[in-house]
């Protein structure tokens, strides 16, 4: 059962591109990764989907797998090609002509030697059927690895924000109230400034007709902009009189549905370009009572600062004494 909203002071947020129909939307909006929690049907799925944006993003190893899967398929046809218009068509040809398997692999690798336009070695082919066939091959190699090479360029070059977020969001004491911390850092050597963060809370609720709904909050920031991520960040946002989880005890959390989406964009000094990188956390993320351990420290020697990236989501929970239940609930 959703909870019943109950801080007026706070607005909710339209324009955040979900649903405010709890019933009709996944139990996540936001994946860890970043990614909206969408499935799209109602078209083929050729139409559905871009080639190009799977290739760009997917893992490195999936890439690679990918175009030499596709490099293998492609001689493979080219060879088939060949073997139909007759291997006497070419030359060099060695071993038994009448056993299938060592043709079709001397096609294979003349094909491969044709694609990539390294020049023939003893196999070549001969006749007008097989040098069309070697022809084509050849401006579809160019075509091919024209293709692959930007692709290649654009998994390089394709601005990235390299942003590392903690595994959990604390509820934390600070400043007289309870307040909600994500820590999160760059993990390349690359420079972001002008860094802003944005915090979103879609809350399920029941409305004056008793269904179940989403409502979607701006959360306020203690700090929403700084000038530049040079070590960690830890965003926070203070639940006082204004914030819509004000008077939520942790019970009201573990018995409801919330999702805290944070969305960060900044300015990267090498791709000259603005960068941005987005999360999300459900209530089994959120951990209450807590605190983070401090993540970065000098050097031995004095001379520069060392940020543990291992220990970004690293806390301690709080002592009883030190405890948040009854802080402002």
């Amino acid at each position: 059962m959703g909870l019943q909203f109950r801080n007026p002071l706070s607005r909710a947020a339209n324009d955040t591109g979900f649903s405010n129909l709890s019933n009709a939307e996944g139990r996540r909006l936001v994946r860890r990764d970043g990614s909206t929690n969408v499935q799209k049907t109602g078209m083929p799925w050729w139409q559905r989907k871009s080639i190009y944006h799977i290739l760009i993003r997917m893992p490195t190893w999936e890439f690679l797998l990918a175009v030499f899967v596709f490099y293998v398929v492609v001689n493979t046809i080219f060879a088939l090609l060949y073997l139909i218009v007759g291997i006497e068509n070419i030359r060099g040809v060695e071993g038994n002509t009448d056993n299938i398997l060592s043709n079709f692999l001397q096609c294979f690798f003349m094909s491969s030697q044709t694609m990539t336009t390294v020049g023939y070695g003893h196999l070549n082919p001969s006749g007008l059927a097989a040098n069309i066939i070697a022809s084509i091959e050849s401006f579809c190699g160019l075509l091919i690895f024209a293709m692959f090479s930007g692709l290649l360029y654009g998994r390089f070059s394709r601005p990235r924000a390299y942003l590392k977020f903690s595994d959990n969001v604390l509820v934390t004491p600070h400043k007289g109230y309870n307040a909600l911390m994500v820590r999160v850092a760059g993990y390349k050597n690359n420079h972001l400034t002008d860094v802003e963060a944005q915090m979103t809370i879609a809350i399920h609720v029941k409305d004056e007709n008793g269904e179940d709904r989403t409502r979607f909050y701006r959360l306020d920031l203690e700090l929403s902009k700084i000038t530049s991520l040079a070590l960690s960040w830890t965003i926070v946002h203070i639940i006082d009189e204004n914030s819509p989880l004000y008077e939520m005890s942790f019970e009201d959390f573990k018995s409801n549905d919330i999702e805290i989406m944070y969305h960060i964009k900044g300015f990267d000094d090498n791709f000259s370009n603005i960068v941005q990188q987005r999360t999300s956390y459900t209530v089994e993320e959120v951990i209450y009572g807590a605190k983070f351990k401090p993540v970065f420290h000098q050097s031995e020697d004095g001379s520069a600062t060392v940020l543990e990236l291992d220990k970004l989501n690293d806390h301690e929970i709080l002592k009883p004494e030190s405890n948040i239940e009854g802080q402002n609930t």
